[in-house]
């Protein structure tokens, strides 16, 4: 039976230090804030917004959320953004997606200056990413996904690990994460168009799957002894409650039987994805710190 690798507990651990140096910043003088954005009232990224609320709160981030009508046009968003560029409160800012239909969310992601840009969507940022540029902000989710693998220990040093997924937001960026300089891994890409997908599959150390097709990964389809790292988040009809339930993109109960450790939806990956936007939002914080301390001539404790 696999290990379960918690991302709620190591979550927490990460919470904690994340804590301490927002405490460190404040004592400096520095309050870390990140600012939200949120267009019109889709109800599932108002309640994506309000976790991101409360994380911020238990952390000392100061949180902001801006909430604008789904009236808005390109330019008066600009304008929101623009202000939110300037001000030297706000460290972090990140646009909750999707945007309503109208709004360019290209141009508007690329509005956000690359030093507050958190969720590292600027085009400077996936660039700094694809270079192991360390001055760069890595988009949460493969963020997190990769401070899983360090904290349990999985080795990644010339394993082989197969994506199933070729998203801009986790799966590309994860991939030159894997095989910068460090984790020295070797990386298979593939998606669900992939023809014998198994094949591929079966051959990786470490298998990660971000597809968002619930059961696409069955036992046969797994190394025995691999590491499983679920990203998916598909909502189905539960029979057995007659309403519904969250599950991966993995037969989590199957291959379990068969791998040597794997994350659970829920409980996995999703947790990591709230604290590392917290943790590049301290880390915008404490560059800010370290620019402030510079450009007068005092030294900074901050790291």
């Amino acid at each position: 039976m696999a290990r379960i690798i918690s991302g709620t507990a190591i979550s927490g651990t990460l919470r904690a230090e994340i804590a301490a140096r927002a405490e460190a910043l404040r004592a400096e003088g520095t309050v870390p804030g990140l600012a939200v954005i949120l267009v019109g009232g889709d109800p599932a990224s108002t309640v994506y917004v309000r976790r991101k609320e409360e994380a911020c709160e238990a952390v000392g981030i100061e949180g902001r959320t801006l909430r604008l009508p789904e009236s808005i046009n390109r330019d008066e968003l600009f304008g929101v953004i623009d202000g939110l560029n300037a001000d030297p409160t706000v460290h972090g800012i990140l646009v909750q997606l999707p945007l309503p239909d109208g709004l360019p969310y290209k141009a508007v992601l690329e509005r956000i200056h690359p030093a507050k840009d958190v969720d590292g969507f600027h085009p400077l940022n996936v660039g700094r990413a694809f270079i192991a540029d360390s001055r760069g902000f890595v988009p949460a989710t493969p963020a997190g996904i990769m401070e899983l693998l360090k904290r349990e220990q999985i080795p990644t040093h010339g394993r082989h690990v197969v994506i199933v997924g070729r998203s801009l937001i986790v799966s590309k960026p994860l991939a030159s994460l894997l095989m910068a300089p460090g984790p020295n891994a070797t990386v298979t890409l593939t998606h669900r168009h992939t023809v014998d997908l198994a094949s591929h599959t079966r051959m990786a150390d470490i298998l990660i799957v971000a597809v968002g097709k619930p059961g696409l990964i069955t036992a046969d389809m797994v190394k025995p002894g691999a590491t499983v790292i679920d990203v998916g988040v598909n909502r189905i009809d539960d029979e057995g409650t007659g309403g519904t339930r969250i599950v991966g993109d993995v037969d989590f109960d199957a291959v379990s039987e068969v791998a040597s450790a794997i994350t659970p939806v829920p409980g996995g990956v999703g947790p990591m994805t709230i604290t590392m936007l917290l943790r590049n939002t301290v880390d915008a914080a404490e560059r800010s710190a370290r620019r402030r301390a510079s450009m007068q001539g005092k030294p900074s404790t901050t790291q």
